[in-house]
């Protein structure tokens, strides 16, 4: 059982656009907060600035959250940690966390992806560091951007404790956030992170420059095959149709914001990922996502057609058109298969 101790302090992870905007939540609901980054160069700048320019551009950090890039017990003298790191960064952060942690303190998980070498889920490599602590998810359809502004979103707390979840659901709800609370850790989490392969596909489209009609096959076969590994991995079938399934993958690939959905365009448009990367401010998850995806499709013995035409494209330079000609061209069937 977790321990909620220092009730007002609230500890973030990670200072992009996410944790940003969630560190700035928090402290207008009243909390004392302090905002991580691991680059102290940038951290200064967002102390000094109290703006953070790459990632959540015309937003006004308050000058009561502490903005730090060193490792502290003050870090872990809280009621909550919120880690914001993304997937590919999240381990060597932890690590450095370690030496510093209490265990009796919950960590309340925002990102999305899936780990390449281990295929852990950004929960699992939490425990895996940390060992056994109190971990709750908070994931759906939230694009910083429109957060900060005070745009109206749902998003979904997940643990195994369901005490935890009521916790970070009241610590998180306001009048533009709305939390519901959903046990299914495994399909939660999934959900969100396999939608970002999703999301570069439909940019795909849009860069093919592909109609309403391509992107609805997308996103409705895209989630299809989400809830079949899914499925295969323990996770819950409705948890799919919900916020961090369903309302989650329509988000990201309909939105300008869109990180994936733009390397997706990128893509279509001709450009190579490389390219679209090096240019990057930000980490596109779902294109580290797209290859443990598809190793957990191998591992799970799932048919997953586009997450592997993704990869193909992505990966082995494959001419887009080519695989959505593929796409198209397979074996003729039955719908309902992939719904019962």
């Amino acid at each position: 059982m977790f321990q909620a101790s220092h009730k007002n302090k609230i500890t973030v992870m990670g200072n992009g656009g996410w944790g940003t905007t969630l560190a700035i939540l928090l402290q207008k609901k009243g909390y004392e907060v302090i905002l991580w980054g691991a680059d102290s160069l940038y951290t200064k700048y967002l102390r000094e600035k109290r703006e953070n320019i790459k990632y959540l551009k015309g937003i006004r950090i308050p000058s009561e959250i502490h903005i730090t890039s060193d490792i502290s017990k003050k870090l872990t003298e809280a009621q909550l940690i919120v880690s914001a790191v993304p997937t590919p960064y999240l381990r060597s952060v932890l690590v450095k966390f370690k030496v510093v942690f209490n265990d009796k303190i919950p960590v309340v998980s925002v990102t999305k992806g899936i780990e390449n070498d281990t295929l852990m889920r950004p929960s699992e490599i939490i425990a895996d560091v940390l060992g056994k602590i109190p971990i709750c998810l908070l994931l759906g359809p939230s694009h910083a951007e429109e957060v900060s502004l005070g745009l109206p979103t749902t998003i979904v707390a997940s643990s195994n404790e369901d005490g935890l979840a009521r916790i970070v659901q009241d610590t998180f709800t306001t009048g533009r956030l709305r939390v519901y609370t959903n046990p299914d850790i495994i399909g939660v989490e999934l959900g969100a992170a396999m939608k970002n392969v999703i999301a570069i596909a439909s940019g795909i489209c849009e860069g093919l420059a592909f109609g309403d009609n391509s992107k609805a096959a997308l996103i409705t076969r895209g989630l299809a095959e989400i809830s079949r590994l899914g499925v295969a991995m323990g996770a819950q079938k409705n948890t799919f149709s919900g916020l961090t399934g369903l309302g989650d993958l329509i988000t990201t690939c309909i939105s300008p914001y869109g990180r994936n959905r733009r390397v997706g365009e990128q893509i279509g448009k001709g450009r190579k990922l490389q390219e679209i990367l090096k240019n990057m401010e930000q980490i596109a998850e779902g294109v580290w996502t797209t290859k443990s995806v598809v190793s957990l499709s191998d591992k799970y013995k799932v048919e997953m057609p586009i997450t592997r035409e993704t990869y193909n494209v992505l990966f082995n330079d494959k001419n887009p058109l080519v695989a959505v000609s593929n796409l198209m061209m397979r074996t003729p069937r039955s719908e309902v298969e992939d719904l019962a």
